[in-house]
């Protein structure tokens, strides 16, 4: 955008002018781009969950579906309940609501901790106040918390484009507080804080 606002005329390559509505499609496809390969950095309940969320939301999916997808992403259906992240009742699965997770959740007692779940936690914690979210963020660590904040962005684009204004309004809110909880964080740090910059 710093383009058209620097040049009279912005060019397509046979010469003639193009339109803000196509660089905004480049820009949008550049940025899939980028973001879908960060993808690659989260754990493989993360990469089902985003999966799923994009193709059924918060709704119940068929269990074969779901397992189809966790056999992709080096996971199981059991593997994605087991984390915390997905329900499985009747043969149907579903990803478990943000205000149906455990409010005492402690990330240094989970034994199978996903960006997914650091994620959604941030956000319910948000909705505290941004020093509840900046103390779980201390707790999990900057490496664990920078995949949650581009977890939360591709999570946002996915919930813009399909129309889930509440969904995406949670995780805009996630990212316009960030550097706020970032610096509520630095400025609680003790001496004993958990990480997990190895996942």
């Amino acid at each position: 955008m710093q383009v058209f606002s620097r040049y009279a005329r912005v060019l397509e390559a046979d010469g003639t002018p193009m339109p803000v509505r196509t660089a905004l499609a480049l820009i949008n496809d550049r940025l899939e781009e980028v973001l879908s390969s960060e993808e690659t950095e989260f754990d493989g309940d993360t990469r089902w969950a985003l999966t799923w969320y994009e193709q059924f939301a918060r709704d119940h999916g068929p269990f074969g579906d779901a397992e189809t997808l966790a056999k992709a992403k080096n996971t199981s259906v059991a593997g994605v309940v087991q984390a915390g992240i997905a329900d499985l009742k009747a043969g149907k699965v579903r990803l478990v609501e943000r205000d149906e997770l455990d409010e005492g959740w402690d990330p240094l007692a989970d034994r199978r901790i996903t960006v997914w779940e650091v994620a959604q936690h941030l956000i319910a914690r948000l909705d505290s106040s941004e020093a509840a979210a900046a103390d779980l963020l201390q707790k999990v660590g900057g490496g664990m918390g920078d995949r949650a904040r581009r977890l939360t962005y591709l999570l946002y684009q996915i919930a813009d484009r399909k129309g889930r204004s509440r969904d995406a309004v949670a995780y805009n809110g996630l990212i316009q507080a960030w550097h706020d909880i970032e610096r509520h964080a630095a400025r609680s740090e003790g001496p004993v804080a958990q990480t997990f910059e190895g996942m």
